[in-house]
């Protein structure tokens, strides 16, 4: 037994990863009330937490202080344990570790399927190499498995966006997205326009994507898609009212949330 110990060795530890985002005190003005009031909270690694709210309640403003875009009046934003970067270039390192997914895509329609996943890339090349891809075919093997991963042939890498259909450009996102390989997901309700088929296929895949040291923030639009995400958080008027597991949410803290009725309802 004791022979058997040695040459196996003691148990490897799991990582410890610090928090994938940390805000606290996170304060955004606006005109008349703040866009967020002194928002606090923690998202760990292979978390999958869906953001809900009313529409104006601050969940693409929290989305776009996530991933750097906006920054906070007060309070501090934190990724992967470390504070913002003061000098720009090490602030883009950063950014780079963070892929958003948007409602409208941001794919450039004029460009091929693989001139938009290598702009994925932009931040670690510069711009020589930036320039270069728009000349070249860049890194076609990794363009191609991004692509697989999401179910799609690697012969479009040479089609223009333009000639994709609605439900490839979704995947061609998803897939630029990772192409970063970000350990922070974040999605601003990039389901709201799609048909629920495609929603609920572009959600496992999302889903599928957040594993540690990944982790996963969607802003929800349809609370009846819940199934999947680990935790719930819910903004109102700007305030973080709900931070509580999936399974604790039930209709009547719904109805709460939205005050005036859900959204999605009636739909299938």
């Amino acid at each position: 037994m004791g022979a058997t110990a040695a040459r196996h060795g003691p148990p490897v530890a799991p990582p410890v990863w610090p928090p994938v985002l940390e805000l606290r005190g996170v304060t955004v003005p606006g005109r008349l009330e703040p866009r967020l009031a002194d928002i606090s909270l923690r998202i760990e690694p292979g978390e999958r937490v869906a953001l809900l709210g009313p529409s104006g309640a601050g969940k693409s403003t929290l989305l776009m202080v996530a991933n750097g875009l906006l920054t906070a009046g007060s309070g501090s934003v934190r990724w992967n344990g470390e504070p913002l970067a003061r000098s720009a270039r090490a602030r883009r390192r950063q950014q780079a570790r963070i892929g958003t997914l948007w409602q409208d895509l941001r794919l450039i329609e004029e460009l091929t399927v693989q001139q938009n996943l290598n702009a994925a890339r932009l931040a670690q090349w510069g711009w020589a190499r930036a320039l270069l891809n728009l000349l070249l075919p860049l890194e076609s093997e990794a363009c191609s498995t991004a692509l697989r991963r999401m179910d799609l042939d690697p012969s479009l890498l040479s089609q223009p966006v333009s000639a994709l259909s609605g439900g490839q450009r979704q995947r061609v996102a998803l897939a630029r997205m990772l192409r970063q390989e970000p350990t922070l997901l974040l999605a601003d309700e990039p389901l709201a326009s799609l048909d629920p088929r495609l929603a609920k296929e572009l959600l496992a895949l999302l889903l599928e994507q957040a594993t540690a040291p990944r982790a996963l923030l969607l802003s929800l639009h349809r609370p009846d898609l819940l199934t999947g995400f680990d935790r719930v958080l819910g903004l109102q008027q700007g305030h973080l009212v709900l931070d509580c597991p999936c399974t604790a949410v039930d209709q009547a803290t719904l109805a709460v949330l939205y005050a005036g009725g859900l959204p999605g309802a009636g739909q299938p």
